[in-house]
């Protein structure tokens, strides 16, 4: 149970102050009826807006396909971001929709958003090891013998000591590759291909743990149940992959 007013505002609908005029003039009704005191105590469930339950009042989670040319910073100065691609009221959340994990600009791809904190501390924590797949093309031929290197766990980044942890890379045409991480290093697809003499010239999300894009277009994306991960079809993020 929590304030009414407080409840509006942290779904995206108004501020505590304009809950105030939308409860006087009638807008805002619970079980039925209409609503007298903007600090009464209730359920979300309870609420109706103009007759119209509220907006997923337990939370979002959002499966993305990122296009290039977007952030995931909520800092305005960083450039356009994902963000933008939501509905508003959505963007004025509280707790704030955030990205599980980061994709950077020149990055496209599976992109999970959410206002659930604890998820993005789950699948984001290495212990729970979720497999990411990665689309990347490089400027030079790859050697196959790349393939055993980043299976052995003994590729050190530049500026790190701890090696990345062991990661499956198929070799799909002479320039293009697959790359399974269970780990999220800062650029780690980038970094890696560096680490061996190639440059990454485009990088892709496939996907993430048992999700994959399908046939969502770039720019476009759908909703997940909160439980998701916690279902047959999401998987246990827990379980490792290699």
């Amino acid at each position: 149970m929590r304030r009414l007013d407080q409840i509006l505002a942290n779904l995206g609908y108004c501020s505590r102050r304009e809950a105030r005029g939308w409860v006087a003039n009638g807008a805002v009704t619970v079980h039925g009826e209409p609503a007298d005191d903007f600090a009464q105590k209730v359920a979300p469930g309870e609420v109706r807006v103009d007759g119209e339950p509220l907006d997923h009042p337990d939370g979002l989670l959002l499966l993305l396909n990122k296009p290039l040319g977007l952030v995931c910073s909520h800092e305005a100065r960083e450039g356009p971001n994902v963000y933008s691609l939501l509905p508003e009221r959505w963007r004025r959340r509280n707790p704030i929709v955030t990205s599980v994990g980061r994709l950077d600009k020149d990055t496209s791809g599976l992109l999970l958003l959410t206002d659930q904190s604890p998820l993005v501390h789950r699948l984001t924590s290495p212990k729970h090891k979720v497999p990411k797949v990665y689309r990347a093309t490089v400027d030079r031929d790859l050697d196959p013998e790349l393939i055993g290197r980043f299976a052995s766990g003994t590729l050190v980044l530049e500026g790190e000591d701890a090696p990345c942890a062991p990661a499956e890379l198929k070799i799909v045409s002479p320039r293009e590759a697959e790359l399974t991480l269970i780990e999220g290093k800062y650029h780690q697809v980038r970094r890696m291909f560096a680490a061996t003499g190639s440059i990454v010239l485009t990088l892709h999300r496939e996907k993430f743990g048992a999700l994959a894009l399908g046939d969502l277009a770039p720019g476009q994306w759908r909703e997940l149940p909160l439980d998701f991960f916690d279902s047959p079809e999401g998987g246990a993020p827990h379980q490792a992959y290699v």
